[in-house]
């Protein structure tokens, strides 16, 4: 029988053409290691360097926001060094292209801040998306952000189709909702 879970988990996995996934907490350890590993994979998926560069670049944006917003901690709140926090992340190949595909618990609070920051992105060509890009780079950190505000716009600038983003309100806790985000390179 456990073999069969393994084997039925693994086929999944090869007819989606997954070559890396992860689910657990996300620490700058783990992300360090993961990033290695991606490498490597990309290296022997035979990905061009710009596409690496993309793939990398939005990867270390899609871990940054687990680190930072996801809502099922193993650290204290008030720790801002070392943060281990909750998500999943897979890369996989359809056609000619890879996806990255991101999903973490957030408060339901949150659910529309972030909304209002991603649906623009749907209708704003590249360039408004590279003018935005180096304005927001120019600008005062948004207060509610714990970056630079930069991680949506360096995702929709990497990839070669508009970012797809879901939210799915947990049925066992209603103050929580899981953040799916898809970026297709």
């Amino acid at each position: 029988m456990l073999y069969e879970e393994f084997n039925d988990f693994w086929d999944v996995a090869r007819k989606r053409h997954i070559i890396f996934f992860y689910v657990g907490y996300f620490s700058q350890h783990v992300v360090a290691a993961i990033s290695e590993t991606i490498k490597a994979r990309l290296d022997t998926a035979g990905a061009a360097g710009p596409t690496r560069r993309r793939i990398f670049s939005s990867f270390v944006e899609m871990s940054q926001n687990i680190m930072h917003y996801s809502s099922d901690t193993l650290t204290p709140h008030e720790q801002s060094d070392n943060q281990m926090r909750r998500g999943s992340f897979c890369i996989g190949m359809k056609d000619d292209s890879f996806f990255l595909l991101c999903a973490n618990p957030v408060d339901s609070t949150n659910v529309e801040r972030i909304r209002s920051r991603l649906e623009p992105l749907h209708t704003m060509t590249m360039e408004e998306i590279k003018s935005a890009y180096k304005k927001a780079l120019r600008d005062e950190t948004p207060a509610d952000s714990k970056g630079a505000g930069l991680g949506f716009l360096t995702m929709a600038r990497d990839a070669s189709e508009p970012l797809e983003f879901e939210f799915v309100q947990e049925a066992q806790d209603p103050g929580t909702t899981v953040f799916c985000i898809k970026a297709i390179i």
